[in-house]
């Protein structure tokens, strides 16, 4: 009768095994690499840097130093003096913030100054408005910002609608403001000119900016030739129907947009 054959027994070292032995043989160099690479000889490091400089041309963007010292690229560390640079920039930053405390605080007397001044003006314009007896016929108020003193009259007072000759009747009246104005002949004037938004329906003032400039310049010529005051101090303009003060929607709202306005600026800063 035939023997039966023995099943053969698995072979020790499997395929894989051998795989594996040389994974961990890689991982091993890796971290031997790592350890060496964790302390650097300097002499050695040189070397290898200059002869790859030499021989590849690198290291030569990064070889350049902040103030007088040696190269990062030289394996020495560049930023020793890294406190004396902290301390130059914090003696910069309060510099410059000594800078603006002192700008702000001139500013601030400045504005302190041209409210003071704008306050006198207004209170002497006040005073002047009641002597002359005009008081009731102008506003007068002070800029926000206390550049300029300012002093309204309607224009329906001054002018006929759609013309921009000063009324015979109102020659009076603006001869006085011209008086008051006078006072501050050394003071440069503005006077401007606006309308309400209705068109304007005449063949000589072709819009409402025209009409506007046309009324300023009048106004600006009468005070001139009549009252004495500078050309060179006194300027005017017409604003049209630009800078409303109230609605236009109502009839109330375009007789107060419909005025000359008189501004009077305080010499302070200038």
């Amino acid at each position: 009768m035939p023997r039966q054959k023995k099943s053969e027994e698995p072979s020790a070292g499997a395929p894989w095994l051998n795989t594996f032995a040389d994974l961990m043989n890689l991982l091993l160099c890796f971290f031997v690499l790592l350890f060496a690479s964790s302390t650097v000889d300097a002499e050695k490091y040189e070397q290898i840097v200059a002869s790859l400089s030499s021989n590849f041309s690198i290291f030569q963007g990064g070889g350049s130093a902040i103030n007088e010292g040696q190269l990062i690229s030289t394996g020495i560390k560049q930023m020793n003096n890294l406190g004396d640079y902290d301390d130059t920039m914090g003696e910069a930053s309060k510099e410059t913030g000594d800078n603006l405390s002192s700008a702000n605080e001139t500013d601030a007397k400045l504005l302190e100054k041209k409210k003071e001044v704008s306050q006198d003006m207004y209170e002497n314009l006040t005073n002047l408005s009641e002597k002359y007896k005009v008081n009731d016929y102008m506003e007068i108020s002070i800029d926000p910002n206390f550049n300029y003193v300012k002093l309204s009259l309607s224009g329906s007072i001054l002018f006929d609608s759609g013309k921009a000759d000063i009324k015979t009747d109102a020659l009076p009246l603006f001869s006085k403001v011209g008086d008051i104005l006078k006072t501050f002949d050394d003071y440069k004037i503005e006077l401007e000119g606006h309308t309400d938004n209705v068109p304007i329906r005449n063949s000589k003032y072709e819009s409402n900016n025209w009409l506007s400039s046309a009324r300023a310049l009048n106004a600006a010529t009468y005070l001139i030739e009549e009252k004495g005051l500078s050309p060179e101090t006194l300027s005017w303009t017409g604003r049209g129907q630009y800078d409303p003060v109230a609605s236009n929607s109502t009839e109330e709202g375009r007789a107060k947009n419909r005025r000359v306005e008189i501004k009077i600026y305080n010499d302070v800063g200038q």
